[in-house]
């Protein structure tokens, strides 16, 4: 497995019926449900997750939201160096027939999840329509967050330029960004995002707004929205 990579990414929703069918009619998704855990897949090939959100964070009226995993070889290492470096640690579990799992919060609060094991696949590709491509950092100080990635993932981090710093593996691979966005432009919220990889960027806006879907911001080569949650963000990107 690809060691502090993003490999995966799962759907928090309070209405997953409705989630599934939005994802079934954009991505072509087929889900089965497990243990109420919806798993999706394209052409037999797992994609990306979804579950309904936990009681305790409806009360809390914590919003729909896409969750990134990064593949970790110790998790109880990666937890004692987030708390360590200011990190909040939500929860942990050791799922039987599956791994170890911890959500983790960075210092700004920008949530995700750590996984140990062997059995959750690296779903990201480059080339696979409506496959998860990409995941990155939306952060309001990105200076405040990455000694904290550093220290957890020894990630070797590179400014591109003010706004962005670039994320490379122990290979020089570059596996992700941490890009700081002002408040007044991204919301109050921090929070890792995906990008899914469409073959037709007009066909794929117009299934996702038809679906319920809403438009927040058109960057030319990729397109970010929201689901029919009205709260779910995520990019598609042509490949």
């Amino acid at each position: 497995m690809k060691q502090n990579n993003p490999i995966f990414a799962d759907l928090s929703t309070y209405s997953p019926e409705k989630s599934v069918a939005f994802y079934r009619d954009v991505f072509e998704w087929e889900f089965y449900k497990e243990n109420d855990y919806y798993t999706a897949y394209l052409n037999h090939r797992m994609v990306a997750g979804l579950y309904e959100t936990p009681e305790k964070f409806k009360q809390m009226r914590m919003p729909h939201f896409w969750m990134t995993y990064i593949q970790v070889n110790d998790t109880y290492k990666t937890v004692e160096a987030a708390k360590e470096h200011g990190g909040i640690v939500e929860l942990t579990d050791n799922i039987a027939g599956f791994g170890k799992i911890a959500l983790i919060r960075d210092p700004k609060g920008a949530g995700f999840t750590v996984y140990q094991g062997n059995i959750l696949n690296d779903t990201r590709t480059t080339d696979k329509p409506n496959t998860l491509i990409w995941n990155e950092l939306h952060t309001s100080d990105k200076n405040s967050v990455i000694p904290f990635y550093k220290a957890i993932f020894n990630w070797n981090i590179k400014d591109s330029d003010n706004s962005v710093s670039m994320i490379f593996d122990d290979n020089n691979k570059h596996i992700t960004d941490i890009i700081e966005i002002p408040n007044k432009l991204k919301s109050k919220y921090e929070y890792w995002i995906s990008s899914f990889g469409v073959e037709d960027l007009q066909k794929s806006k117009t299934k996702i707004i038809n679906n319920g879907g809403s438009l927040i911001i058109d960057e030319g080569n990729r397109i970010l929205f929201t689901d029919n949650s009205g709260e779910a963000f995520f990019y598609i990107s042509q490949i």
